[in-house]
C-alpha cells in the first residue's frame, strides 16, 4: 500500500510561503546569543559603576534608567535608516557586524581601559552612549531575521525556539563562566579586575557567534527579501510618519506592546546582577551552586520550547501565549508559597526542599520559554499583517517602535532594582553573596524576582483578550500579501494597498 504524501503548509493553506533551511535558522539566531552576552555583561554595570567609577548605588540606578530611555530615541532614527537603505550583499548582515564592532569598542572602553582611571561619571555616560548606538544597531538588524527569513506558519515558531535557546542558556552559561570560573579568583567579589577579565572574555566569544548568524542569514539577506508591496514609487519610501501610522493604527500591534512591555519590565528588574545575588547567593547561601543548579533546571526547559513553538505552530501566536501565560501565573504563585513557608537558607542542604524549589522552578521557566517562542512569532506576524495594512515592509521600523516603548517602559528596572535595596540598607555598597539573609532581603528579592512578573502576566491576559491575528486571519494575511505582491509583477490596479486603521477600538478603512 502506497504512503500518502503528507501536504505542507503551502498546499494545506493554498499560500506559496517563504521557508528555511533548519540549519540556517539556528545559526541565524546565534546574533541573539552574541546579544545575550553582552546583556550578562549589562547586568554587571552596576558593579562597574560603582567600583571602577566611584558612582553611588542610587545614582548608578539612575544613570541606567536614564540612558535607556535614550535608547529608546535611538532606536525610531536608526530604523528609519535600515528599512530605507539596501545592500546588494545584504544588510541584515551589515547592520549586525556594525553594531557588533561599536558595542565591543565601548565595552573595552568601560570594563578595561577606563574602569579605575578616576575618569568619573562624565566619561562613563559619554561611552556608554556610544555603546546604546552600537546595541541598537546590532539588535534592530537582528530582530529583523525571523519576519525575513520564512513567513511559514510552523516554521516560524521554529525561529523562536533557536531564539529562545540561545536567549536562555547563553545568559545561564555565561553567568557561570563569571561567577564559577572568574568570581571566586577575585576573593567572591566584584572587583575591577574581575570586571575587566569577565568583560575580555564575554568579547571574543560575542565574536564567534556573530559570525554564525552571519552564515547563516546569507540566503536570506537580499533586496528582494526587503520590497514593499505598492507600485507607487512615492509611496515606496520609509518616514517617521510610517512608524507613527504602525504605533497608531496597528491594533494588535497595540496590544502586542502592552504585553510586552509589561513582561519586560518585569524581566529586566530580575536579571539584574543584584537581585540573582540575592536570590542564589543570599537565600539560597551559596552563589556558585545556585548558579549551576540554575543551569540544570534549564536544560529541560529546551523541551518546553519545542512543545511551545509546536503549539503555536499549530493553534497561532495568540492561543498559545494566552495558555503560556496561565501556566507562569500558576508556577510562580507557587514558588512564593513555597519560598515563604520554608528555610530558604536550607534548601541546598535538603534534597525534598531542593527537589520542591527547583522543581517549580523549572516548571516556571519552562512556561515562560513557551510564552517566549510564542511571543517572537506574533512580533513576525504583526511585521506581516502590517506589510497587508499599509503596503510597507517594515520590520526595522515594527522592531524599533516596539523597542522605543519598551525601553521607556523597561528603562525603570535597575532603577527599581537598585532602588528597591537602597530601602533596605544598601545605599553606598551592593549586596555581596557572602551577607545574611533578614527578612527584608527576601520579601524584596520575592518581590522583584516574582512579584512583578505575576503584574505582567496579568497584563498580558488583558491585552490578549482583543487581539485579532489568530492563526485563520495570518493565513488569509499572507493569501492577500501574495495576492498583492502578484500585482505589482503584473501591473494589475488592485496592487495598491489599503490602509487600515486597525486600533484598539476596531478596524476602520481610511478615506
Amino acid at each position: 500500500m502506497a504512503r500518502t504524501k503528507k501536504l505542507t503548509a503551502s498546499e494545506i493553506d493554498g499560500v506559496d510561503y517563504r521557508r528555511a533551511k533548519t540549519w540556517r535558522i539556528a545559526l541565524s539566531q546565534a546574533n541573539n546569543g552574541s546579544a545575550m552576552i553582552f546583556y550578562v555583561l549589562v547586568g554587571l554595570m552596576s558593579y562597574l559603576q560603582n567600583a571602577g567609577y566611584g558612582i553611588a548605588v542610587a545614582v548608578a540606578g539612575i544613570i541606567l534608567t536614564v540612558t535607556r530611555v535614550l535608547d529608546g530615541i535611538i532606536d525610531p532614527v536608526l530604523a528609519i535608516v535600515m528599512d530605507k537603505v539596501n545592500f546588494r550583499h545584504g544588510k541584515l548582515r551589515f547592520f549586525m557586524l556594525v553594531g557588533w564592532a561599536i558595542r565591543s569598542f565601548a565595552v573595552l572602553l568601560l570594563f578595561v581601559w577606563g574602569s579605575d582611571k578616576g575618569l568619573g561619571p562624565v566619561f562613563f555616560i559619554a561611552v556608554y552612549v556610544v555603546y546604546i548606538i552600537g546595541s541598537s544597531t546590532n539588535d534592530i538588524a537582528g530582530n529583523m531575521i525571523p519576519p525575513v527569513m520564512t513567513n511559514d506558519p510552523k516554521q516560524r515558531p521554529t525561529i523562536q525556539v533557536w531564539a529562545t535557546i540561545y536567549a536562555y542558556l547563553v545568559p545561564m552559561l555565561f553567568t557561570i563562566v563569571s561567577t564559577v570560573a572568574i568570581l571566586p579568583r577575585h576573593g567572591n567579589e566584584y572587583t575591577v579586575g574581575m570586571l575587566q577579565e569577565t568583560a575580555l572574555v564575554f568579547i571574543a566569544s560575542s565574536l564567534f557567534f556573530q559570525i554564525l548568524a552571519c552564515v547563516g542569514v546569507s540566503e536570506a539577506d537580499k533586496p528582494e527579501n526587503f520590497a514593499h508591496i505598492t507600485a507607487k514609487e512615492e509611496e515606496s519610501g520609509v518616514s517617521l510618519k510610517d512608524m507613527w501610522s504602525v504605533l497608531a493604527h496597528n491594533g494588535p500591534f497595540q496590544r502586542f506592546l502592552i504585553s510586552a512591555a509589561s513582561d519586560k519590565l518585569a524581566q529586566q528588574v530580575g536579571a539584574q546582577a543584584v537581585v540573582t545575588t540575592m536570590l542564589f547567593g543570599i537565600m539560597l547561601g551559596n552563589i556558585q551552586l545556585g548558579t549551576i543548579m540554575g543551569l540544570i533546571t534549564m536544560l529541560p526547559s529546551i523541551v518546553f520550547a519545542i512543545i511551545g513553538a509546536r503549539h503555536s505552530g499549530k493553534h497561532g501566536a495568540r492561543r498559545s501565549v494566552v495558555t503560556w501565560t496561565w501556566a507562569c501565573l500558576a508556577a510562580a504563585v507557587a514558588l512564593v508559597v513555597f519560598c515563604l513557608a520554608v528555610d530558604t537558607r536550607a534548601i541546598l542542604t535538603s534534597i525534598p526542599l531542593m527537589i520542591g524549589f527547583f522543581g517549580l522552578y523549572l516548571l516556571l521557566n519552562g512556561a515562560k520559554m513557551c510564552v517566549t517562542t510564542a511571543s517572537g512569532a506574533m512580533r513576525a506576524d504583526i511585521v506581516d499583517h502590517e506589510l497587508d495594512r499599509s503596503g510597507k515592509y517594515l520590520p526595522a521600523v515594527v522592531t524599533a517602535t516596539y523597542n522605543f516603548i519598551d525601553q521607556i517602559v523597561s528603562s525603570l528596572g535597575a532603577a527599581i532594582a537598585l532602588g528597591s535595596v537602597a530601602l533596605i540598607g544598601f545605599r553606598t555598597v551592593m549586596p555581596q553573596p557572602n551577607d545574611g539573609l533578614t527578612t527584608s532581603i527576601l520579601f524584596v528579592t520575592l518581590a522583584l524576582f516574582l512579584g512583578l512578573p505575576v503584574l505582567g502576566w496579568v497584563c498580558t491576559l488583558v491585552a490578549m483578550r482583543g487581539y485579532t491575528l489568530t492563526r485563520e486571519e495570518m493565513i488569509e494575511v499572507q493569501r492577500r500579501v501574495s495576492d498583492k505582491k502578484a500585482a505589482v509583477l503584473t501591473g494589475a490596479p488592485e496592487a495598491e494597498a489599503v490602509p487600515q486603521s486597525v486600533g484598539l477600538d476596531g478596524p476602520e478603512t481610511l478615506g
